[in-house]
């Protein structure tokens, strides 16, 4: 297949998977369904080892598992960092890494202690001191009972610190392609690494902002020296938790792009807490739980990664869902664009429905519709909520092709219908004499709320 023929057929698909209610990236999301259905095959694994070995108390860790045993692998898979040599500025110090491989620890989880089975067969991926940190990262091989698995775990300190006063600062299932590491301040510089395979390139962009039309543009890419599979990067204090888009290819692929998992340290200035004053206006004469309302926006605030100084706060609806105070409203960081966000709930047990960027113009305007999902579970159905902006006479809900149906809107401003899962849907607001007021699409269901609203197609409104 030549390259002109790849590229094709990769575009193709992909605006073919951009119709299916599918996650975003298929291989992301493959490789996070694979992680939870390895997590319940260990589990599964382990019940029924349980039982054959029940009465010898070998599983359980109460009897020494004899050393003819045979074990069971949780999962099949090629631990690819654990390939080639050691990484990093002290893969030459052999006696940190001998000393490391003496200090490594069995891995306690709840009700399961995975004891390391082989301390000659742990293999060292990454040793390095990077800023004022010193981080060693070990592919070590783990054994409970009759079941036999591997872990990526990262041993971190201060620069120079010797192999005991290392600690645990972080693990992943040892099948990963990437590994991240990264801590922050709000008061001093932190660091961040990514370990990719060898031969690989590592790009990474920092910093980001939502533009006036709707976009998320993030910082300028910073490639890393080709072909390492490694970054290495001083982070520069952040008042949030900062954000950081990791990319990294092999030849013509990605073989993955995403955040970087880490720490924040903060200083106790609270900056993503709305003010009294703030609160007061968003609400203006509505009658709603202050207390609620609060705990709501800063949650959003937060989930923006923005703060709360500068930004606008608007309610645009309040009412119930599911018999439980409910509300919509939107946020403005300054000079960007306006985020949606609808939650319903108490104030410290609370679902976030929707959350979407729009472009400024027109955003007061349109009508603003979420999908639901069952009440405490996250199956999907197909009720929608559907709220009016202030002004309109009539909304209506267009499904695929076929005609616009009335909502019936109740005192609140809103009402209820009901959408196809996987279904193409809008909602357009009239105001006098017929005129369109506004229209947006029905969000599709997010599969991975983990990034930042407006970063996926399915999170943003452009136009």
């Amino acid at each position: 297949m030549t390259t002109d023929t790849e590229a094709t057929l990769k575009g193709v698909l992909a605006a073919e998977a951009e119709m299916l209610d599918v996650t975003d990236d298929p291989w992301a999301g493959f490789e996070r369904r694979e992680r939870k259905h390895r997590n319940r095959r260990r589990a599964g694994v382990a019940g029924v080892v349980a039982v054959l070995a029940a009465a010898g108390g070998v599983q359980a860790g109460v009897v020494p598992l004899p050393g003819w045993a045979p074990a069971i692998q949780v999962a099949g898979f090629n631990a690819v960092l654990g390939e080639g040599p050691v990484r990093g500025s002290l893969a030459g110090d052999k006696d940190l890494l001998e000393g490391v491989r003496r200090e490594i620890k069995d891995v306690e989880d709840p009700g399961e202690t995975w004891r390391v089975a082989d301390r000659d067969a742990i293999k060292f991926v990454y040793a390095a001191d990077v800023g004022n940190e010193r981080l060693v990262l070990a592919l070590v091989p783990l054994r409970f009972g009759f079941l036999e698995d591997k872990a990526l775990i990262w041993y971190a300190g201060d620069a120079g610190d010797p192999a005991e006063r290392l600690t645990e600062s972080g693990r992943v299932d040892g099948g990963e392609t990437v590994v991240t590491y990264s801590m922050a301040s709000d008061d001093r510089p932190g660091l961040l690494v990514v370990v990719g395979p060898a031969g690989s390139t590592v790009t990474v962009s920092q910093g980001f902002r939502y533009t006036p039309e709707g976009t998320v543009e993030h910082g300028p890419a910073q490639a890393q020296p080709a072909g390492t599979g490694l970054a290495e990067l001083t982070l520069p204090p952040s008042p949030t938790p900062p954000e950081v888009k990791v990319t990294v290819t092999s030849g013509p692929d990605t073989i993955y792009e995403g955040g970087a998992s880490g720490g924040f340290s903060g200083s106790g200035s609270d900056v993503q807490a709305i003010s009294d004053a703030t609160l007061a206006a968003a609400l203006g004469d509505r009658e709603f739980d202050r207390a609620i309302l609060r705990s709501w926006v800063n949650q959003a605030v937060a989930d923006a990664r923005i703060v709360a100084a500068g930004t606008k706060v608007r309610v645009r609806w309040t009412g119930t869902v599911n018999g439980q105070p409910a509300a919509l409203f939107t946020l403005q960081p300054q000079g960007g664009g306006v985020l949606a966000y609808a939650l319903h709930g108490t104030q410290n047990s609370f679902r976030q429905d929707l959350r979407l960027l729009l472009p400024v113009k027109g955003a007061a305007e349109r009508p603003i519709a979420w999908r639901m999902r069952a009440e405490g579970k996250d199956d999907r159905t197909d009720q929608v909520i559907v709220t009016a902006p202030a002004g309109a006479e009539r909304v209506e809900l267009q499904v695929g092709g076929a005609a616009p149906t009335p909502i019936t809107l109740d005192g609140t401003g809103a009402g209820n219908a009901s959408v196809p899962g996987s279904a193409e849907a809008r909602v357009i607001a009239y105001g006098k004499n017929g005129a369109v007021l506004g229209e947006t699409p029905v969000p599709p269901f997010e599969s991975d709320s983990g990034g930042l609203p407006g970063d996926t197609p399915k999170t943003r409104v452009v136009g």
